[in-house]
């Protein structure tokens, strides 16, 4: 755990960066109570939950980078803890500590260690479920326990649904150790009344599918990722010796790495779902299979150099941190997110004048307004009819694009906020297309900043031509 958490507080606040995701977190958790549960009607159901644990630890510490990030910190430590114990009940404590360690340092648990969403929230429910299934397998143990099984699974379901993939790998894991008839009822019992308990929010979040109409279909090369996955957590596997009946590091790893991996992929050929940090709990089982990996080292080195044994683990710890560290650095840099919604701030404050309009292309730029609005005090949204707050949404709804035409022509000078050209899409909507033709033709740019994947651009109004008469 301290290991894990020195890594997330290593360089926390990313030079003082939030970028598009976080800023979602961020203008949602500064809403009352009852603004959030009236977005939560409209989008993002989803992560409601996480959303109002959010709103009540801002109320409490403040907003800023630390309070947003370190829940994810703290999460990915108790999840990092989880597969230690794991691995020390089944294989002894070099696989438990080699497993721990090996946790926080995967390249996608240190790109959502330091993030402010519920995905290292979700691994850490993830790691204690596991460890309560291996509980209950390796003991005789009161009803409780399954209570408090089921109870996880529900409270991660809350998180993200999709960590409901937990429960086939889980259910993999018992028919590979055998387990007796009774657990596996029990088992059942739990896994069932946390389905139905999260299946009112999964059927109202459909609701909201499209939300993630911008995820790509599933295409061949999505899986090399995954596969190079399962490959090194076959070969941990098959270090461990696995046999069919006994509980082990294989029968419990390689399912919780295995399943979700390949049952979001099949989700994803009915609706694109794939982006890896709806699985990322399922790393759990490659830092499990990792600590056999480990453990298999430190036993061969033992017969021989009794003495050495015990430095296995510290030196490839500290090769895995030495070859990772370029990544690792890269992962806490600003340029390691698609954007800022922070970097423009300051040139706003520094570029807008009294009387001056501001516009956002796309509408969802507005967060940059969100999560700084003293930056943008003074300033006029001209296309906004109806506040984030007051539509319930996380961009606000804007005017229809006669009326912004309008608005846009009694401007002597407009700030429009977009994505830097390297990032920007292709304007589709109408709104959009509005903003952009009435700033061409009438209106000429005075100023031009690009940082960390935004642009603010200052326009003036063209002076009208005038007729001669002859």
């Amino acid at each position: 755990m301290l290991w894990t958490v020195s890594l997330g507080l290593w360089g926390i606040s990313r030079q003082n960066t939030v970028w598009r995701d976080e800023a979602a977190t961020w203008q949602v958790a500064e809403r009352s109570t009852a603004e959030i549960w009236h977005m939560l009607g409209n989008v993002d159901v989803v992560h409601g939950c996480y959303y109002l644990l959010m709103h009540a630890l801002f109320e409490w510490f403040g907003p800023g980078t630390t309070t947003l990030r370190l829940p994810s910190v703290l999460a990915t430590a108790v999840a990092a803890a989880c597969v230690a114990v794991i691995g020390r009940r089944l294989a002894g404590l070099w696989v438990g500590l080699g497993g721990g360690m090996a946790f926080g340092l995967l390249p996608a648990v240190q790109f959502y260690l330091q993030e402010g969403r519920p995905y290292a929230l979700v691994a850490a429910g993830a790691g204690v479920s596991t460890l309560l299934l291996v509980t209950v397998l390796q003991r005789r143990v009161r009803a409780g326990r399954w209570v408090a099984y089921g109870g996880t699974v529900l409270l991660c379901a809350l998180l993200n649904w999709l960590s409901l993939l937990i429960l086939p790998a889980h259910l993999a894991t018992l028919v590979w150790a055998r387990a007796g008839r009774g657990t596996r009822t029990r088992w059942a019992a739990a896994s069932a009344t946390a389905t139905a308990c999260a299946l009112p929010l999964v059927l109202f979040s459909r609701g909201q599918s499209a939300q993630v109409s911008w995820i790509p279909p599933l295409t061949w090369h999505m899986l090399i990722g995954p596969a190079v996955l399962l490959l090194i957590g076959g070969v941990g596997a098959l270090l461990d010796r696995p046999r069919v009946g006994r509980l082990s590091v294989a029968t419990v790893g390689l399912p919780l790495l295995a399943v979700p991996q390949i049952g979001l992929i099949g989700l994803s050929l009915i609706q694109p779902l794939f982006l890896d940090r709806y699985v990322l709990f399922s790393l759990l089982g490659l830092a499990l299979l990792i600590g056999s990996v480990i453990g298999s080292a430190v036993r061969a080195v033992k017969p021989r150099l009794p003495r050495a044994s015990t430095s296995v683990l510290p030196a490839l710890i500290a090769v895995a941190t030495v070859a990772l560290l370029p990544q690792s650095l890269a992962k806490r840099s600003p340029s390691s997110r698609v954007d800022d919604v922070l970097a423009l701030a300051s040139d706003v404050r520094r570029l807008k004048e009294t009387g001056d309009a501001v516009l956002f292309v796309p509408a969802a730029r507005r967060d940059t307004k969100s999560v700084t609005p003293s930056a943008f005090s003074g300033l006029r949204d001209i296309a906004l009819a109806q506040t984030p707050q007051e539509s319930g949404t996380l961009k606000g709804i804007e005017a229809n694009p006669a009326r912004i035409r309008a608005a846009m022509l009694t401007q002597r000078r407009i700030l429009l906020v977009t994505d830097a050209s390297g990032v920007a899409r292709p304007v589709t909507a109408e709104r959009d297309r509005t903003k952009t033709s009435v700033l061409k033709k009438y209106f000429r740019v005075v100023a031009d900043q690009q940082v960390h994947g935004r642009r603010l651009t200052v326009y003036e109004r063209l002076a009208p031509t005038r007729r001669t008469v002859g």
